[in-house]
């Protein structure tokens, strides 16, 4: 995974080079914003959340389709944080070919790391098992979206690197007219999404149903479209082109539309499926595909205007007030569009009025926390999100992609589902509540992240950050 290589020097420290690296230094306090470190971790405690305790609790889960639940805020709000994050990193660079062949790299990183995770090679932490059918490996997930919009974003900010050294223009836009450039890529992406949605054609289609624990696994149904304009399940254009250039075998088998009313009577994610349930809601569907994945560039370059504003303007309610009006404006218009049947907000097709609801959510909710932590100093109440934060990707693989919980699950006795962490929910948890949904929503919160939290803690006491 990581090559690792011991330094000693007044103390003994520990670093892994590795993705975003296993950096080996102690990160600089001076360089590092706190707020961003906090929001970081809990994005990162939501997922957990969302991941072990939606299944039981729908709300906590992705929307099936149109609306939003809680868990579809997590991607748009990682991605606001590497926006902020680009002009933080980049303010400082000297070279531009060692800029970009870094962000080459980390990129690149992201990418093979999101296969090897979403990929399909792990089965999940009660599975006990592992590999994948490259005829059916799927390509997309949620860190190869970040890698794009990354490098959309990182590429930007290197090439305009010398507008970090220019005073704003004076005026209420003037973090705006500064970076145009990143607001008429926005604007292009925005057009052609529109363009392609509205405009293309989606023709009738079939498939067969390749998860192996379906009861019609082998079957071959058909969809019927012949349509423009559609944004239900069955006959998007996003899934159309996703079908076609991914290949339907690469997408996800488990979309959440699966507990939309059309195809269950019951919201929980494994229900059995109506009588009358239409044939889509056997197909199978890609959240992060391709199409949705450009869309999402759009919340990378919010959070990269807010990095920009916290770069340029150095006092803290001049910043505040730029953040919170730009977050209420979004939150204001999504809703509008959403409410007003303009546009649903849609986290599968990630829809512009998705993009403004969770960009605005993630401004206000940054602004909440740097208010508290980094004017107020109220540090100390957030120090295990702050830690997860610095160490994010080794929560996120560890825990939010269970393989921590995979390996704790492969030391069972007697019957494998009679394992540790088994134990501790229905014992624990699930005993002591007499039920399985608030048990395991009280395990998550109370057991999981906060160990998790202390994990983090001890490698930021050992200074060992990876980082890709």
């Amino acid at each position: 995974m990581a090559d690792i290589k011991a330094y000693i020097s007044n103390a003994k420290r520990l670093l892994i080079a590795d993705g975003t690296h296993f950096s080996a230094q102690k990160p600089d306090p001076e360089r590092r914003l706190a707020s961003l470190d906090i929001f970081r971790g809990l994005t990162v405690a939501l997922m957990i959340l969302v991941d072990d305790a939606g299944g039981e609790w729908p709300k906590m889960g992705h929307a099936p389709w149109h609306g939003s639940h809680l868990g579809d805020f997590v991607m748009p709000f990682f991605l606001f944080i590497v926006g902020m994050a680009i002009p933080l990193t980049f303010k400082g660079i000297t070279s531009r070919d060692h800029a970009v062949k870094k962000m080459i790299v980390r990129t690149l990183k992201l990418l093979l790391w999101g296969i090897m995770l979403q990929g399909g090679f792990s089965h999940g932490p009660d599975k006990l098992s592992y590999g994948v059918d490259l005829k059916k490996i799927r390509w997309c997930g949620i860190l190869q979206r970040i890698a794009f919009a990354y490098l959309v974003m990182a590429l930007m900010e290197i090439f305009r690197k010398k507008d970090h050294t220019k005073d704003p223009p004076p005026g209420r836009l003037s973090i705006f007219r500064l970076y145009g450039s990143h607001w008429l890529v926005g604007a292009c992406i925005l057009v052609v999404y529109l363009a392609v949605i509205y405009g293309m054609y989606v023709p009738h289609w079939q498939f067969t149903v390749n998860d192996e624990e379906s009861a019609d696994y082998g079957k071959v149904f058909s969809v019927e479209c012949a349509v423009r304009g559609k944004l239900d399940p069955a006959c998007n254009a996003i899934g159309y082109i996703d079908r076609k250039i991914l290949g339907i075998n690469h997408l996800y088998q488990h979309p959440a539309w699966k507990r939309s009313e059309a195809c269950t009577d019951d919201s929980l994610y494994e229900a059995p499926f109506k009588t009358s349930a239409p044939t889509w809601c056997k197909a199978p569907f890609e959240p992060d595909g391709i199409l949705s994945s450009i869309s999402s560039v759009l919340s990378t370059i919010t959070g990269v205007h807010f990095g920009h504003v916290h770069v340029h303007l150095k006092g803290d309610t001049a910043r505040l007030k730029q953040w919170t009006l730009m977050g209420l404006a979004l939150l204001i218009l999504g809703l509008v569009l959403h409410f007003s049947h303009a546009m649903p907000l849609n986290k599968q097709l990630y829809t512009f009025s998705y993009v403004c609801v969770t960009s605005g959510a993630a401004a206000l909710l940054f602004s909440a926390i740097y208010i508290l932590v980094d004017m107020r100093g109220r540090k100390s109440m957030f120090l295990p999100f702050q830690w997860m934060g610095m160490n994010a990707m080794l929560v996120y693989v560890m825990a939010a992609q269970g393989i921590f919980a995979g390996f704790i699950n492969g030391w069972y006795y007697n019957d494998p589902h009679n394992t540790l962490i088994n134990w501790i929910q229905k014992r624990v948890f699930i005993g002591v509540c007499n039920s399985q949904s608030v048990g395991i929503l009280l395990y998550v919160i109370f057991a999981e992240i906060p160990f998790w939290g202390i994990v983090a803690g001890i490698f930021h006491r050992l200074e060992i950050y990876w980082k890709l």
